[in-house]
């Protein structure tokens, strides 16, 4: 079984930026690849950014340019670096574990102001 837990969340100015972190514990062996998602009040969750076991990753054309997955294999940690983040950035992000038994963290709240 694996367990997440993300942090790093908050309220921010737009033009400014966030790091956000995802502990992972547990069977980490098995895990194929992390994701981030989000989910916007009223809106459904989207993937953000993917970053695979072998190292490979994707972000969606939304954010593409201004975030960044990452990983410290030492750490047993990803994080999800936001830049220049938008008002439309704002939502709860998630954190995900492609396994066979998937797995989600909370969530953490990021909120950007106008």
């Amino acid at each position: 079984q694996v367990q997440l837990v993300e942090s790093g969340g908050g309220l921010v100015q737009a033009g400014g930026s966030l790091r956000l972190s995802c502990a992972t514990s547990g069977s980490i062996s098995s895990i194929n690849a992390m994701g981030w998602y989000r989910q916007a009040p009223g809106k459904q969750r989207e993937l953000v950014a993917v970053i695979t076991s072998g190292g490979i990753k994707n972000v969606a054309d939304s954010v593409k340019g201004r975030f960044t997955i990452s990983r410290d294999n030492a750490k047993n940690t990803v994080y999800l670096q936001m830049n220049s983040l938008k008002p439309e950035d704002t939502g709860v992000y998630y954190c995900h574990a492609f396994t066979l038994r998937p797995v989600w963290g909370e969530g953490t709240q990021v909120t950007v102001s106008s």
